[in-house]
């Protein structure tokens, strides 16, 4: 087990992920194995543990689920089991029933789905299952739980005479009432129950002619509740009976608990079993509701959290419906400690938890809201400091409290420890506290203990600056609206926006201004400093998103762009094959016409009919025997095109048309004024008026007074 304080566990709110898992445990052995959980330190039991959760987890969206595994709790019978001469109830025979064949049943399943459920099958080849427990109790009990007739032979007798005297009780009872309700002495009930035995409702002025034993009467004592002569011998013998078959049956439980005596070992064991089973169950649960995923394991301390959120907040701003927002962390050998500064309600502590209570579920086999591919180590210890934790028991102040904590990490730190430290060095004089907390973060630093701290202390951000394995990191805020965007930054230092937070709440700007006056000079300096590198940071963020948008859209559109060319090579070719076929033909028609001229004037058809045939010879050469279907296809393919170029040709000769009657509705253009020389013009996108000195070749010679210019006639305009 991992070495980890109770304030620890508190402070990280492990407890109450405890009690959300053990909402969804079936049984109440299962809750309390629940809230027993404890984070281990070494990789043999958790990364086992891990794997068969997330097998559990996979039942769920597959068609191999798990079995059910609900039972009733045996501790009872375990207990007598360990006293001599003890005798277990048939309720409790039939309650081992239930654990032996549900222990059964899942490892049947687990065997048979090996392949998909490896380590829970591993797990399951642990128990020694025997069936001889199942096989012994099913001998004597019937399927409600009853003893049943042939457990022995003498409790076979006994209820086969029990049955016969009931038979004669009823029979005689039958022909009393019969008698005495036609001489008129029964009351309107006629019978009832008393004691467990039939008796008759007589009326009490009747009750010396009716033979038998008084048994009760009403309240009026208007009624008298008589067992009749005939059925008081049998009902005797029916008591006898009964009797001896609860001495034979306590003797058969007995006998059969002396039996399952030697067996309790295992049963415990089929118990612990399935109370591990029903806590998987939970673990998978809570899984599918906080999107819990298995991440890489590290050897190397690598710690690695990509788009990791915070389970319990993830849970509550899901009933709410709000936006939960994911942090991205790592630490390693070479970025050991991480220093998290900015304004108060930016998310720092949120962070600071969440990196805690995932790795402390993470050691204790749960799956955890994270990237896939987010790597997580192991840590011997975990240790916390977080919030104001004031001891009114021990009398302490929240400073000598944070002392206290301090001299325990100092014990307890080495490589191999994760420290978690809110609001390092508050509550003691800021110059002082600093400096000590300056110290103690030096401390850990040189044992190369793995840690995340959050501050305003200007002093610690300038040394994890300094340290070359430790590293500064801010929570992003809006510069304008100095809104929280629950982004963290890492690599550089952030600013409280003190004085700003004071002037967006309505502090007078002339005591914000009295209050910077009070301080040192370089240290506002710092702050607005860094308060400037988070502007800039944020404006480098929103180009780069910018950047990164156009980047896809140009992607986009080059896709498009790709497609459209595809389709009009594709246009292209089929319009060339029709082009083609077209010359061919146009070819044909030549031909065909100079023949048929050749004919007009020599009349000769003969030669006609050569030249016709060899035309058709020549053409023929050329052609290929195409199968049917092909030449079907072809045909469809060539009537598609002609259609399509028919109906571009079709939209041409429309707008052409279109084009020609606007034309036709315009004023006829101004007549063109021809220059010459002397007149005074201006080029048409120019200011300066010139004078035409000379003409020559459509072009001008224009003299502005200071210089000439050559201009093309066409570019002049007549002023």
């Amino acid at each position: 087990m991992i070495k980890i304080q109770k304030n620890t566990l508190k402070d990280l709110e492990f407890p109450t992920v405890l009690e959300q898992i053990a909402a969804f445990c079936i049984t109440e052995m299962g809750k309390d194995k629940v809230l027993e959980i404890l984070p281990y330190s070494e990789e043999d039991a958790i990364l086992p543990e891990l794997q068969r959760v997330k097998e559990f987890t996979a039942s769920f969206e597959n068609d191999n689920r798990i079995p059910n595994h609900g039972f009733e709790a045996i501790t009872k019978e375990l207990r007598l089991l360990e006293i001599e001469n003890s005798v277990i109830e048939a309720s409790g025979f039939r309650r081992i029933l239930s654990v032996t064949e549900t222990t059964k049943e899942l490892l049947k399943f687990f065997k048979k789905y090996e392949e998909f459920y490896t380590h829970l099958q591993s797990y399951a080849t642990t128990i020694n299952y025997t069936s001889l427990i199942s096989e012994a109790i099913q001998n004597i009990l019937d399927k409600y739980g009853e003893v049943k007739d042939d457990a022995s032979p003498a409790l076979f007798d006994i209820r086969k005479r029990l049955q016969q005297v009931k038979t004669q009780v009823s029979t005689s009872f039958s022909r009393a009432l019969s008698r005495y309700a036609q001489a008129d002495y029964l009351d309107e009930i006629k019978e009832s129950v008393m004691e467990n035995r039939r008796v008759l409702a007589v009326k009490a002025m009747h009750r010396r002619k009716v033979k038998g034993a008084v048994l009760g009467q009403s309240k009026t004592g208007s009624i008298v509740y008589i067992e009749p002569q005939e059925t008081l011998e049998y009902a005797n013998e029916l008591s006898n009976l009964y009797y001896e078959e609860t001495e034979e049956v306590n003797r058969i439980l007995k006998a059969l608990t002396q039996y399952i005596r030697p067996y309790k070992p295992l049963l415990v064991s089929y118990q612990e079993y399935l109370i591990q089973i029903d806590v998987w169950h939970a673990k998978s649960k809570y899984a599918l509701e906080i999107n819990g995923v298995l991440p890489l394991f590290s050897k190397d301390r690598n710690l690695q959290l990509k788009n990791a959120y915070h389970p319990l907040l993830l849970r509550s701003n899901k009933k709410k419906k709000k936006k939960t927002y994911p942090q991205s962390i790592t630490l390693h050998s070479e970025n050991r400690i991480i220093v998290i500064s900015g304004p108060n309600a930016g998310g720092k502590s949120i962070t600071l938890k969440t990196v805690g209570l995932l790795q402390l579920m993470f050691q204790c086999g749960l799956l955890i809201p994270v990237d896939p591919y987010s790597e997580i180590c192991l840590f011997d210890r975990v240790l916390t400091d977080i919030g104001d934790n004031q001891s009114i028991e021990n009398h302490l102040s929240t400073y000598s409290y944070r002392l206290k904590q301090m001299n325990q990490f100092l014990k307890k730190c080495n490589k191999n420890t994760l420290f978690l430290i809110d609001e390092f060095g508050t509550g003691s004089d800021p110059e002082l506290g600093g400096a000590l907390a300056e110290t103690f973060l030096e401390v850990f630093y040189e044992r190369e203990a793995f840690g995340i701290i959050t501050t305003h202390y200007s002093n610690l951000k300038l040394l994890a600056n300094e340290l070359p394995f430790a590293t500064n990191a801010n929570m992003q805020f809006d510069s304008r609206s100095l809104e929280p965007l629950y982004h963290l930054h890492l690599g550089e230092a952030g600013s409280s926006f003190t004085f700003e937070v004071a002037q967006k709440n309505g502090i007078p700007y002339s005591l914000i201004n009295k209050a910077k006056k009070k301080i040192e000079r370089g240290k506002v300096r710092f702050d607005k400093t860094i308060a400037n590198l988070q502007k800039e940071r944020s404006n480098l963020r929103k180009t780069s998103a910018s950047l990164k948008t156009e980047e896809e859209k140009a992607k986009e559109e080059s896709k498009q762009l790709e497609q459209t060319n595809a389709k009009i090579q594709q246009k292209l070719e089929s319009y060339q094959e029709l082009f083609d076929a077209n010359q061919k033909l146009i070819s044909l028609g030549k031909r065909f016409d100079i023949l048929s001229e050749k004919y007009f004037n020599n009349k000769n058809k003969r030669e006609l009919i050569d030249e016709l045939m060899k035309l058709v010879l020549q053409e023929n050469v050329k052609r290929k025997k195409v199968a049917p279907k092909a030449k079907k296809v072809e045909k469809i393919k060539e009537k598609k095109v002609l259609k399509e170029v028919e109906r571009k040709v079709e939209g041409i000769r429309k707008r052409k048309k279109k084009e020609k009657e606007a034309a036709a509705k315009l004023p006829p253009p101004p007549p063109k004024v021809i220059l010459k020389i002397g007149d005074r013009v201006r080029m048409i996108d120019g200011r300066a008026i010139g004078t035409i000195d000379t003409i020559e070749k459509k072009k001008a010679i224009v003299n502005y007074g200071m210089f000439t210019t050559n201009v093309s006639l066409e570019e002049l305009e007549k002023v």
